[in-house]
């Protein structure tokens, strides 16, 4: 299981009890703003749209602000434009990190990021520096603080997932990214409880890290979750067990 996926769950669960609401609902209704201006107000017709709506829901967005960020990406709503850009970067230990973001304003966006990158002891690099270090699939976070890893594993598999992992008590299912939400439907169907599901970053090989460099990785990579105009943060560290318990 990559380092990314590994802190990515961690901290949706932690976001249960102590996320900044604020943040995460700009964050969930700018998903949901950008994709249906790019495939329509219609989640039935629009795949991006309706995984944006469920995440939403997941987040315990309410129905209104859901329906004004539709309206915000179909014209009907207000609002400044979006601007979606990725931006690569390294990090402590030679780590590689990816930085999706969505912005009104580029200016402040990459000034932001880079002043992030630069205190933690990292860098931001031209484009195609990382990012050929990583592969687009689908990732499935599974709940497993009410059931068995192994038998949530089991029922994962018996799925249109592509892969299935299971470390400790953490469950991913990988999928591609055009299946990720019909093995979404599947494991709901199977009564498995999905705690997170995104088209993610996922790196080809991980970089593992002694405790130091992974504690300076995770401040970094939580530094750059924070930013406003910052979606996702995707890293091909390998952190240490220990430290990611303490995270937690």
């Amino acid at each position: 299981m990559s380092g990314h996926s590994k802190w990515s769950t961690i901290k949706h669960a932690k976001g249960v009890t102590d996320a900044r609401r604020s943040q995460l609902f700009t964050k969930l209704g700018r998903e949901i703003t950008v994709a249906a201006r790019h495939g329509g107000g219609d989640p039935e017709t629009n795949p991006r749209l309706r995984l944006a709506i469920a995440n939403a829901r997941d987040g315990n967005m309410p129905k209104d602000t859901v329906e004004r960020a539709i309206k915000r990406g179909t014209g009907e709503g207000s609002g400044a434009e979006l601007i979606e850009i990725t931006y690569e970067g390294f990090g402590p230990g030679g780590t590689a990190i990816l930085v999706e973001a969505l912005t009104d304003n580029r200016n402040r966006a990459v000034s932001d990021i880079r002043n992030v990158f630069s205190k933690a002891g990292g860098n931001l690099g031209a484009a195609g520096s990382v990012a050929y270090l990583f592969e687009t699939r689908g990732l499935i976070a599974l709940d497993t603080t009410e059931a068995d890893p192994e038998e949530l594993a089991l029922r994962a598999m018996e799925t249109s997932a592509e892969d299935v992992q299971v470390d400790g008590n953490s469950v991913e299912v990988y999928t591609s990214p055009e299946a990720l939400e019909t093995v979404r439907q599947e494991l709901t169907d199977a009564e498995a409880r999905v705690a997170s599901a995104e088209i993610a970053k996922v790196p080809k090989v991980t970089i593992p890290l002694d405790a130091r460099k992974a504690e300076q990785v995770l401040r970094l990579l939580d530094k750059l979750d924070e930013l406003e105009d910052v979606q996702r943060v995707s890293s091909n560290a390998d952190f240490p067990d220990e430290v990611l318990a303490a995270y937690a």
